[in-house]
């Protein structure tokens, strides 16, 4: 981008600032680093190219326009721990832990090219003795032929604002690819979906194909790609999560708002869901019954009981009742003391909304 002015060498930086151009975080906290990216983003100088690179302690983090329940095993996710967060650009969900290093290329909208951005990862790459490539999708694989099979070892999304633009992105490097695809694999195949789907793809580890490849390696051929593309000559800034950049309101608010729990967070993590309809079946002594869940933004809408076969007129009644107290729930936080005693009682009822819980939680 030879219009975009070099840099003079500066000292070695710790301080936080927009006013550098590479940035490395060494918080492994996911919160603060995407809060981070976003901060950094939206005060950096928009005719300013920025590189930051960080790691994150074990996570999920889904596309702004997606469905966690669709994108999410919900069960694997709460058994194991790692949670989920939804993060502020487009793209599919992905997982991150310290074999996965992220790198975030900010650049002027004017001067942003998604396939030449990705060309300087695919340089430092091949820099580590990588035969890597691009894909249609700006996505860094392996395998290029039609004889092998294609691996990807990086995924990207993008996020344009006004002027400015950036490309971010996993590169896997020694990444619990079991975790991967537990985490990653979810069961709702019922379930119709207006948000943006992920696109599955087999993955594996650039040590798959360099075992001497690390963190640090692929951060210095990362740097050293991103210096010679945009002409910058100065060094590095570290950043710490620590209490002076903590107190950055723009930082502490963006930290509060993207957990996933059920208090301050939720309407970010499950709130921004698409409209969906979940949709199940399973046979009970009584008839076989199908549920069908209609959500928008994380609440039900409706929820469907149909019977296959009649029922008396009792649990037919109390059914109806269950469907209406459904309504205006969070879907997957329903409020079990709200459907009301008088129905749970029932244990036909009761059976029928455990496994609507359990289908819901999954």
């Amino acid at each position: 981008m030879s219009s975009v002015r070099s840099r003079q060498i500066r000292s070695f930086a710790t301080a936080l600032s927009p006013s550098h151009s590479i940035y490395i975080s060494n918080s492994t906290n996911p919160y603060f680093n995407l809060t981070l990216e976003d901060w950094l983003f939206r005060h950096k100088p928009p005719r300013d190219p920025l590189l930051l690179i960080y790691r994150d302690r074990p996570c999920i983090v889904i596309g702004r326009n997606q469905n966690p329940w669709k994108e999410v095993n919900m069960r694997a996710s709460k058994e194991t721990g790692v949670p989920f967060i939804r993060r502020r650009s487009g793209g599919g969900a992905v997982y991150h832990d310290l074999g996965n290093t992220n790198f975030s290329i900010h650049l002027p909208r004017t001067f942003f090219d998604r396939h030449a951005t990705a060309q300087v990862v695919l340089r430092a790459v091949r820099s580590l003795g990588v035969d890597a490539n691009v894909n249609d999708r700006n996505d860094i694989c392996v395998g290029k032929d039609k004889i092998s099979r294609v691996q990807h070892v990086s995924g990207s999304a993008y996020k344009i604002v006004n002027n400015r633009a950036y490309h971010h992105g996993t590169m896997l490097i020694s990444t619990r690819l079991d975790m991967l695809g537990d985490l990653l694999h979810s069961n709702k195949d019922t379930m119709e979906t207006k948000g943006v789907a992920s696109v599955r793809s087999p993955v594996r580890n650039l040590q798959q194909f360099n075992p001497s490849v690390n963190h640090e390696k692929f951060v210095d051929a990362t740097v050293s790609a991103f210096r010679e593309e945009y002409g910058i000559n100065e060094q590095i800034c570290t950043v710490d999560e620590n209490e002076e950049n903590l107190n950055i309101e723009y930082i502490r608010h963006g930290m509060a708002e993207l957990p996933a729990c059920i208090h301050a967070s939720w309407d970010w993590a499950y709130g921004q869901t698409p409209e969906f309809t979940h949709e199940i079946t399973l046979p009970f002594e009584w008839s076989t019954l199908t549920a069908k869940i209609h959500s928008r933004h994380g609440i039900i809408l409706s929820c469907t009981l149909t019977t296959s076969d009649a029922v008396d007129d009792a649990l037919k009644q109390k059914l109806i009742t269950l469907s209406a107290r459904l309504e205006q729930q969070r879907y997957g936080f329903v409020d079990e003391a709200s459907l009301g005693s008088d129905i749970l009682e029932d244990s036909e009822i009761r059976v029928v909304w455990h496994w609507l819980k359990g289908e819901m939680d999954s």
